[in-house]
Formats: C-alpha cells, sequence, structure tokens
C-alpha cells in the first residue's frame, strides 16, 4: 500500500486560502482525471466539503507524488504552488489512512463530532467509481473509513461532543439564547437547495420557525424542498419556493437568511443587505465602529486598508525622527520602531511620544564615551520623570466602542466560497456568521469525554486495515502458488496414466486424491504462516521471498492481481 493524501483545512489554511482554492464540481472531475493520468497515481479520489479539500491517490513513489499532487491542487485550483504550498498537509500510508479514518468519525472536523461529513466521503467514493478512478485500495480505504465513522456514532457519544455546522451557526448566531426560542415565529429564507441548504431548512423548520422561502437557480429543485417541508409530519411551518431573482424582496420580509450555494461570486453584497435592511426598517443603515463581538475581521475581504510601512499618519506629525528610515512595518509609535537608534535620538523621540518637548540638544559628531553616554542617559531619565513613566512602555488608552444596536437580520452564510460579503460584519443591526467566524467559534468549544473513545477506535481500525491490505498484498502470490502446485500435480497424474495405462478409474482416483492431498498439506502450514506474517508492519517483503523460493512467475501473479482487482470493481458499491 503506498497511500498518500495532500491536502488542506481550516486547521491549516485561512479562510480566504480555502476559499479561493475551492474546486466547482468540473473541476473536482478534471483534478480526478488529470491525477491518474499522472504517472506516479494509479487510483485517485478527493474529498472536497466547505471547510476541507483532500487529494487521496495510490502512488508508486512518494516525493514524485507529493510533487505531482501539489502541482495539479494548485493547477486546479487557481491558486499558486507557492501560495499554496505553505497550507498543504500531506500524510503518508498508515498516517495517511488514520486521517481519513479521524475525518469520518468526525475529529477532524470544524465542529468536532458532526456527521454530515459521513456522506460527503460516500459522495467522494461514488465520484471516484463513477470515474474509474478509484480501485481496490482507494475502494477498500473509503469504504472502511464509512463503516468507521458510523461505528464511531454507534459505540460511543461522539454526537453529544458535536453537532452539524448548522445547529452550531445557529446557536451563534442566537448569542448563546435558546435557539428555539429564538427563531420560534421568526421568517426565514433559505438560498440554495443542496444537501447543507436543505439540512438548515430542516433544522430551522424544526426550531419553530413560521415560515421558510427557499431560493435556488433551478426553481423545481427550490419547489421539491419547499413540498417536502410542508408537508413532514414532524413541523408544521409554512413553506414556498421563489426564483433567485426574488431574493432582494424576500430578504426584506426575512429575519433569519441561510445561504449555501455553489457560486464562485457573492450572493448578497453588502449594498443588497443594506437594501434589504433599509426597506425593512426605513431608516438608513450605518457602519459600525468594529466588527460584532467575537467576529474576527477580515481585512481583505471587508476592504479596510492597512497602513502601509513608513507612511506619515496624523499622529506623526512634527515627530523629530526621520521617517524614511524607520524599520519597515511599525509604527513610529511603538517601542519596536526606535530599537536600535542612539541615544539622543530615542531622548527626542521619547520627550515627543510623551507629548513633552523634544529635548534641544545638539547632536555633537565624534564625541563618544563613558561620559557622553551618561549625560545621554540622564538627560532620558530626566525625561521619563517629567512624563511619569517610559514612553514606549505607555499602553494606548482604552477606546470605548459604541454599542452596536440589535440586529434585525440575521445571516448565516455556509458556502465556501462565501455567498455573503465580509463587509456585512460592519453593518449596524445586522448579525453575519460565516465559515470564518464558526472557526473561530469553534476553537473554544469544549470536547467531550467520548472522543478518547472514538480515537481508541481510529487507532484499532487503523492497525486493522493495514493488516489486511498487507495480508491481500500476499494474496496473489499465495494463490499463484497453488496454481503452480495444482499444474505439477496434473502433469504427474498424467505421467502416471502413461506408464500405467491399464489403471482402473477407481484407483487413478484414489492415487490423484492421494496426491493432492499430500501437497495440501505441505504448502498449508507456510502459506498460513506467510500471510501472517505479511500482516505484520514490514511484511511486505514475504510476497517477494515467496516468488524466489518456487520461481514463480510475475505475470502469474499479476494476473491474478488484475482478475480480483475485475472482481472489485464489479461487486463494488458504497457502504
Amino acid at each position: 500500500m503506498s497511500l498518500l493524501v495532500v491536502g488542506l483545512s481550516h486547521r491549516s489554511a485561512p479562510v480566504s486560502v480555502l476559499e479561493r482554492a475551492s474546486l466547482n464540481a468540473d473541476a473536482q472531475l478534471k483534478l480526478l482525471q488529470d491525477t491518474v493520468a499522472a504517472e506516479p497515481a494509479a487510483e485517485a479520489a478527493l474529498l472536497a466539503t466547505c471547510n476541507r479539500i483532500e487529494l487521496y491517490a495510490d502512488v508508486d513513489k512518494f516525493h514524485a507524488g507529493v510533487a505531482e499532487l501539489s502541482t495539479l491542487l494548485a493547477q486546479h485550483s487557481g491558486v499558486g504552488l507557492e501560495e499554496l504550498t505553505p497550507h498543504l498537509y500531506v500524510h503518508y500510508e498508515d498516517r495517511a489512512v488514520h486521517h481519513l479514518f479521524s475525518v469520518a468519525c468526525g475529529l477532524d472536523s470544524m465542529v468536532v463530532g458532526e456527521g454530515q461529513i459521513l456522506g460527503q466521503i460516500k459522495d467522494s467514493l461514488a465520484r471516484a467509481q463513477d470515474l474509474h478512478t478509484a480501485g481496490r485500495l482507494l475502494n477498500d480505504l473509503f469504504q472502511q473509513a464509512l463503516r468507521v465513522g458510523k461505528r464511531a456514532h454507534s459505540e460511543t457519544g461522539i454526537d453529544r461532543a458535536g453537532q452539524s455546522l448548522v445547529t452550531f451557526g445557529l446557536e451563534q448566531l442566537s448569542a448563546g439564547a435558546d435557539v428555539q426560542q429564538w427563531a420560534r415565529g421568526k421568517k426565514a429564507l433559505v438560498i440554495g437547495a443542496g444537501s447543507m441548504s436543505s439540512l438548515a431548512a430542516a433544522t430551522l423548520a424544526r426550531a419553530g420557525v413560521a415560515e421558510i422561502v427557499v431560493a435556488n437557480r433551478t426553481f423545481e429543485r427550490a419547489e421539491r424542498l419547499a413540498r417536502i417541508l410542508s408537508e413532514g409530519d414532524d413541523t408544521d411551518v409554512l413553506a414556498r419556493a421563489v426564483p433567485m431573482d426574488s431574493v432582494p424582496g424576500e430578504l426584506t420580509r426575512a429575519d433569519v437568511a441561510v445561504s449555501c450555494t455553489g457560486a464562485t461570486g457573492l450572493v448578497l453584497t453588502a449594498d443588497a443587505v443594506v437594501a434589504s435592511v433599509e426597506g425593512r426598517t426605513g431608516a438608513p443603515v450605518a457602519a459600525a465602529d468594529a466588527p460584532a463581538a467575537g467576529v474576527r475581521e477580515d481585512r481583505q475581504n471587508a476592504g479596510t486598508p492597512l497602513p502601509t510601512a513608513g507612511a506619515v499618519t496624523a499622529g506623526d506629525e512634527n515627530c523629530p525622527l526621520d521617517l524614511s528610515s524607520v524599520p519597515s512595518g511599525f509604527s513610529v509609535m511603538g517601542e519596536a520602531a526606535v530599537a536600535g537608534m542612539d541615544a539622543a535620538t530615542l531622548e527626542q523621540h521619547g520627550a515627543w511620544a510623551a507629548g513633552g518637548t523634544a529635548v534641544d540638544r545638539p547632536r555633537e559628531t565624534g564625541r563618544t564615551g563613558p561620559e557622553a553616554d551618561a549625560e545621554l542617559i540622564g538627560a532620558l531619565a530626566a525625561t521619563a520623570t517629567r512624563t511619569g513613566r517610559i514612553p514606549e512602555r505607555r499602553r494606548p488608552e482604552p477606546v470605548a466602542e459604541a454599542p452596536r444596536p440589535e440586529p434585525v437580520l440575521f445571516l448565516l452564510d455556509l458556502a465556501m466560497p462565501r455567498d455573503v460579503d465580509a463587509a456585512v460584519h460592519r453593518l449596524a443591526g445586522v448579525r453575519l456568521v460565516d465559515i470564518e467566524s464558526l472557526a473561530d467559534a469553534s476553537a473554544d468549544a469544549p470536547m467531550a469525554a467520548d472522543v478518547d473513545m472514538v480515537r481508541r477506535i481510529v487507532a484499532d481500525e487503523v492497525t486493522a486495515f493495514g493488516a489486511a491490505q498487507r495480508a491481500a498484498h500476499i494474496t496473489p502470490t499465495v494463490v499463484a502458488l497453488r496454481s503452480m502446485a495444482a499444474e505439477v500435480v496434473a502433469g504427474e497424474i498424467a505421467r502416471l496414466e502413461g506408464r500405467l495405462p491399464g489403471l482402473d478409474d477407481k484407483h487413478r482416483a484414489e492415487i490423484t486424491q492421494t496426491v493432492r492431498r499430500v501437497v495440501d498439506k505441505l504448502l498449508h502450514a507456510p502459506t498460513v504462516r506467510v500471510k501472517q506474517l505479511a500482516a505484520e508492519p514490514g511484511g511486505a517483503g514475504y510476497a517477494d521471498a515467496l516468488r524466489t523460493l518456487f520461481d514463480l512467475d510475475q505475470e502469474t501473479v499479476a494476473s491474478v492481481s488484475r482478475a480480483g482487482n475485475s472482481t472489485t470493481e464489479k461487486n463494488r458499491g458504497p457502504a
């Protein structure tokens, strides 16, 4: 087994990179086809979700495989290889198996223990099977991952440790309040009709919203989801479908909106959200001074310019320093900016930063020594005494943040790339929760004790899978050995008939059976033992030893392997 996985996820890359690296359906298919066409890879499968992109392959060379898979991910995602590489992780052989089994159990999810990943793994396997890019190894691997994930959820309480991304998102929207009380009576808009959007709609219906409007580019899919919601036995929600061009008007009526589409651009811009809130309240929407509590500011997408290194800001006026000499990336108000400056310049800067008058001392050239240093240090000490503290170590005065008004619109963006403009975080009267803010919130989520039980299950299953794969690796050699023995027996029986032509059928059958029993008994112990040895770590060499000892034809062994793969191909199917 030479299983290799190269990927990136919410644990290794910022959301901005994941967003740009996301692949649409056509790009995923092309990536799989190009992977198996590449020299190092014989099989390939792709696991692509809203917070991970992982390419699995059976490769014959590790380093060449890593280089090829990394290059293919960069080419098909459109993110340059140099930019993508720092965020990639690589797992090989047993570590790759351990990684996928952990993913299947929800241990590597943004919300630990969530079960949606099982459906995504099943879809990944089905896609690879349809394209014929999954052979024996990846079929066995993904089938077993599904079984391990189901076992973890049935034998442990991992479900208590985690929840679906939808439920977690709604909890963040409600700001810690009971979701059912928060949702009761609200009007909801669901944009998209895929699996995640369907889950969001069902969750909102069970939470007690009064109405759900489903919008989708394919109106028939929106109608089907709305009909399912209306006919559900466990809810009495009013559901209806609308075309995508009705979203701006419906957003004006909605209290909460969930968006999860496969669009490559923004579905809801900041201007569209502003217009919907103003249409609802009749009052202009102002930008808040800071992002909502608990939401990390996304400067790249929110459009907030970063200070330019060395730029003169309003606070730098009348500074006695030559700003062009300030180290790049630092503020001239900070102590990092004055590191390495001579004492006279440090003295002037300290007085200016403290709001005092710069010490008017001529900067004498050529004057060095202990006396000069003592005078300069004394002057600096006097400045510190006058200001009451060392200026560079002063903490900025706390700035009171204006309270944000209560939101009138709640937005949950579960798409990757994002559907809702990140600038919406700054709008007063709107609360936006997206993948990035969910990642921040989930970092502090408590872990259940059952997680340890799941980890033990994963470890045991990885050991068992590795042993089974190593044992399967030697099976074609054992089958070829037994076929050769059968041919030897048949040849000797034929030779015996030539020497004893008068042998009756009864005695011929008895002699044939006896010879076969002798050969089977001689081969039984060695073949059983070699399978056991091959299943242990480092046991791959026993197949080569068996071929060498019995002078087995390599092509015969290969034909047995091809026959086994053909049987697997015919009988395969998702678990």
